[in-house]
């Protein structure tokens, strides 16, 4: 805990963290987590300081259906950069508990092989119910992670839906990961979660489910072609592999690579960076008006009373906003 040992001075911080010194960068995120008041402007320092020192990595965001493997698939994917040469950071956002904002942080157990590596560092964090299945800092975690030599960071998502499409607003490739037997769950497909597909990967394609889940790939590139392309200079390929035994891997982070020169010969790479960061700093804007509505005591204690006129149907919401609006002195 941030209270139990003292943080270090700022200059420190980003010396640790550039060092790539696992424990600092460690201490560096915790305070980026921290929603203490007291630490949000030092939080701020560190991330202004550490700025010129990031964007070299690769940015991959990794999403899909309960039970689909993806920490198997990113313990195999990760290990296989490590064998590239590669220095990875995975981010891996874990379920929160409703009741406590506790997180079960099984992640860590279920990527045994990166989490013994010292050339990777896999930090699990609560989602805390944020929308868009990532933890709220997940963005300034990656660029610490940057900023400490990782060259490849992997944001894991907490599950696939349309509310788990955030992610896609912070990586340069956005890969979904399927499973076989497609029939009857193409029903089921997230429409909003398909179309921001820049990858989609069919895992278990080993022994006997082979054939299905080539048969689950063959739909999937049916139902993308319906859908049509986000890109101009791309169409979403649909892979198979097996995050167990490894095969189909090499060829998923070759698409991978694709994906980012096409990008950058299109002009598109640094376009979609820029605007994710526009992005970014209007969601944060938003965090700020909502952490100012739950301390400012005068205001918060008039908002029950609106919300109350809402729903008994005697206050139109257009109206509601107005006065809440009105209560920020706009």
């Amino acid at each position: 805990m941030i209270h139990a040992n003292p943080l270090p001075p700022l200059d420190d911080l980003v010396d640790g963290v550039r060092a790539g010194r696992r424990a600092m960068l460690a201490r560096a995120i915790t305070l980026i987590e921290s929603r203490k008041p007291e630490h949000r402007a030092l939080a701020e320092q560190l991330t202004q300081a550490l700025l010129p020192f990031t964007g070299k990595a690769l940015r991959v965001g990794i999403t899909g259906v309960p039970g689909v493997g993806k920490s198997t698939t990113i313990d195999a994917l990760g290990t296989y950069l490590l064998e590239q040469g590669h220095r990875i950071a995975v981010l891996a956002v874990d379920p929160s508990s409703t009741r406590t904002g506790g997180s079960i942080l099984g992640d860590k157990t279920r990527m045994a092989r990166l989490s013994m590596d010292e050339r990777a560092f896999v930090r699990p964090s609560p989602s805390a119910g944020t929308l868009g299945g990532v933890a709220a800092r997940t963005r300034e975690t990656m660029l610490l992670c940057e900023a400490a030599g990782y060259d490849v960071v992997l944001v894991e998502t907490v599950g696939v839906g349309q509310s788990e499409t955030a992610v896609s607003d912070m990586t340069d490739t956005f890969l979904v990961l399927m499973l076989p037997g497609a029939g009857d769950e193409l029903q089921g497909i997230k429409k909003g979660i398909i179309e921001l597909a820049d990858i989609v990967a069919v895992n278990k394609a080993d022994g006997a489910n082979a054939p299905r889940a080539k048969a689950a790939a063959s739909e999937y590139r049916a139902a993308l072609h319906v859908l049509g392309g986000r890109e101009a200079h791309w169409t979403t390929p649909v892979l198979t592999y097996s995050g167990l035994t490894g095969a189909g891997i090499a060829e998923l982070w070759a698409q991978v690579l694709l994906h980012r020169e096409r990008a950058r010969s299109a002009g598109a790479f640094a376009d979609k960076r820029s605007a994710q960061q526009v992005k970014w700093m209007w969601t944060l804007f938003d965090d700020r008006l909502r952490a100012r509505m739950r301390a400012d005591l005068a205001l918060r204690s008039q908002l029950p009373d609106i919300e109350r006129a809402v729903a008994d149907g005697t206050l139109s919401p257009t109206l509601g906003a107005t006065r809440i609006a009105t209560l920020f002195g706009w």
